[in-house]
């Protein structure tokens, strides 16, 4: 059964050695993000999953201990998805960028808690294919917790890497609204074909948390809802 669950942004810049000298201007949601972390540590969980976009059409599985980088975006900079293997030869694939960033965080909270796996989803999954996806995670432990990554709409401002769409800030303050007060039928029914068109990355992600949510009784909490870069943030709480 789901026991908690954290909703974070994952852009690279959250990470202060990508930002580098702009990474001030993102503290706040940082913050945010690592007490989201703290609250699924305190849930005490037997498996923790890191959930997010995956890249180029894959959806897949990684297990604990998957190595990431972010040498994609110009930093010598790597990562490991909660504890390291002590094969490194055995690692596999590397994370997508997403479940980079998650296992960023975790480091950063120094995760010592359940192990840490990662699964990455299409973006372009159906809404009824996240939700089955999570009532099988929910149900894979008894106590599963999610650290749910994905950003909102990309098309906030003329700047923002979607440049600006009038839609974007309604379904962001819709999908806000829903995420802090863990309202799965509203997350469920976010637009599937407005998020591809808004380029909001963790459309798929948090329907797959509504999924993993259904009769485990949680309440939300937002923590952070802002816009910088023209892109939409989220961090939420959910225990």
């Amino acid at each position: 059964m789901l026991v908690a669950a954290a909703v974070c942004p994952c852009p690279p810049l959250l990470v202060p050695e990508v930002a580098a000298g702009a990474a001030p201007e993102l503290d706040s949601a940082r913050d945010a993000c690592l007490d989201a972390v703290g609250v699924l540590a305190a849930s005490r969980p037997d498996l923790l999953v890191v959930v997010g976009p995956g890249e180029d059409g894959t959806a897949a599985p990684y297990p604990p201990g998957s190595l990431g980088s972010f040498r994609g975006v110009g930093v010598d900079l790597d990562v490991t998805l909660g504890r390291a293997p002590e094969d490194t030869s055995t690692a596999g694939r590397p994370l997508p960028q997403a479940l980079a960033v998650g296992a960023w965080l975790l480091g950063r909270a120094r995760w010592t808690g359940a192990p840490a796996e990662g699964l990455a989803l299409l973006r372009t999954a159906a809404p009824g294919d996240c939700e089955e996806a999570g009532r099988a995670l929910a149900r894979r432990a008894d106590r599963v917790a999610l650290l749910v990554m994905g950003d909102g709409s990309a098309c906030r401002t003329l700047k923002a890497p979607g440049y600006l769409d009038e839609r974007a800030a309604a379904f962001d303050a819709l999908a806000t609204e829903a995420l802090g007060a863990a309202d799965l039928d509203a997350i469920a029914a976010l637009d599937a074909t407005l998020a591809h068109e808004l380029k909001a990355t963790g459309r798929a992600s948090w329907q797959l948390l509504a999924g993993a949510a259904r009769d485990a009784g949680l309440a939300g909490r937002l923590l952070y809802e802002d816009a910088p870069y023209g892109v939409g943030y989220t961090v939420a709480a959910w225990s």
